[in-house]
């Protein structure tokens, strides 16, 4: 057991070097700088927007609609120009955003209930998430004026009517049942409240799984190339001890990296949805049993560590095919793609509707499991995420089954995978 401990140590001294704190330190940085700055313009986008208008009708109906904007957030702010042209031509050189044409005559238009058409323009001076979505203002603005506009015409023609039964005769209340749970709330709020609990578990296990595969293929490359495998091959330690070790090893870096990514990742996605996770969502979830806790968080831990261990397996056997450290680059590709399959059909398809192919193809890679384990604990499908743990655990047997073979034999340092053509003698 000590000759095992020694061992660990030197693979994590090996695997934790310097460019790996820095590249964790510098991602934690980059993570919260992000955060923070998508926070603060989430903040601009939710306060009170300014938008340009041009009143060339001037009458009082136009005035308070204009001025009713106020209640819905928005801040007219007064172009001064002859027309529809002079003031595009004003707006285009200025930082707005949205612009207001009112026409004349809009006033006398309403209460003859034939209203002329408002002319919107649109500035988009970027194509980001924040710019685009100031165009969006346009559909609030126009959804204020008319509400505004459509209440007053019903008071003056029904009077003592709420203007509100009459748009909407039909009113719901929404409820949305899981399992035996029951709460009030709709299937879209419910939805994206469970898909921003589930979306981290998904993108930091394909992280690392990624980052520890190419830390375990490149070590034993580099081991190979220099040499230094040959000399660990005759300590006297079992073979199977130092495919172990450096699993361990890497399985343990590769914890610690995803702890931080994790906290990292979190204040990032916390600037970006802003308070969509706090207040009433969480009540509705908690209710509905929509939230990980205390055996649920183990259970999702055992699982996440299962499938670490089986893209560590699969990475120790790749590794020894690799020829170089250059060529040990090239052997990560098979782990990416058994993780990214599994990783996008999960995410965005319906388990249940795919064809018995495709089907079978997502159950036989390992991975999937993990990333399906958070929507079934939701769902109260306890048997499929245990069914999971167990295919990963005889799956991960077995690669380490086969690893012990080959590093029980010379193999593991005759066996390579290389990729260049070999060259014809007396060419």
């Amino acid at each position: 057991m000590k000759k095992f401990t020694h061992l660990l140590k030197k693979e994590i001294r090996e695997l934790v070097t310097k460019q790996l704190v820095a590249s964790l330190l510098f991602t934690m940085a980059l993570f919260y700088f992000i955060g923070g700055i998508t926070k603060q313009e989430v903040k601009k986008m939710s306060g009170v927007q300014k938008i340009s208008v041009l009143d060339l009708d001037k009458s009082d109906m136009s005035r308070s609609v204009l001025g009713a904007l106020g209640a819905a957030r928005f801040e007219a702010v007064p172009v001064q120009a002859a027309n529809a042209a002079a003031a595009v031509e004003a707006c285009r050189k200025s930082q707005t955003n949205v612009l207001l044409v009112v026409p004349a005559g809009f006033g006398a238009s309403i209460d003859g209930l034939e209203p002329l058409k408002i002319e919107t323009y649109a500035f988009l001076r970027n194509f980001s998430v924040t710019g685009v979505r100031r165009s969006e203002i346009l559909k609030a603005v126009l959804g204020a004026m008319n509400e505004y506009l459509s209440n007053n015409v019903l008071k003056e023609r029904l009077p003592g009517i709420d203007p509100a039964a009459v748009k909407t005769p039909i009113k719901t209340r929404d409820y949305v049942l899981i399992r035996d749970r029951m709460a009030e709330g709709t299937a879209s709020s419910i939805t994206g409240i469970v898909m921003s609990q589930s979306l981290l578990v998904p993108i930091i296990l394909m992280m690392i799984i990624i980052y520890s595969s190419q830390m375990v293929i490149s070590a034993i490359a580099m081991e190979k190339q220099d040499k230094t495998l040959e000399t660990l091959l005759t300590v006297p330690v079992s073979r199977t001890s130092i495919v172990a070790a450096k699993m361990l090893a890497a399985g343990i870096v590769g914890l610690l990296s995803a702890g931080i990514y994790m906290l990292g990742y979190k204040s990032m996605m916390g600037g970006m949805t802003g308070d969509l996770q706090t207040g009433t969502g969480q009540s509705v979830a908690a209710q509905l049993g929509l939230t990980l806790s205390g055996n649920s968080l183990v259970v999702l831990g055992i699982s996440l560590f299962l499938a670490i261990l089986c893209a560590l397996a699969l990475a120790t056997i790749l590794g020894v095919l690799a020829e170089d450290f250059r060529s040990a680059q090239n052997l990560i590709m098979p782990v990416v793609l058994l993780v990214m399959i599994p990783y996008f059909l999960t995410m965005f398809a319906d388990i249940k509707t795919l064809s018995l192919p495709v089907k079978a193809l997502l159950y036989a890679i390992p991975f999937s499991h993990s990333f399906m384990a958070v929507q079934n604990m939701f769902l109260g499908d306890t048997k499929s995420v245990l069914f999971g743990m167990a295919y990963m655990l005889v799956f991960f047997l077995i690669l380490v089954f086969l690893a012990g073979k080959i590093f029980s034999s010379d193999k593991v340092l005759t066996m390579k995978l290389s990729l260049k053509k070999k060259k014809k003698i007396g060419a």
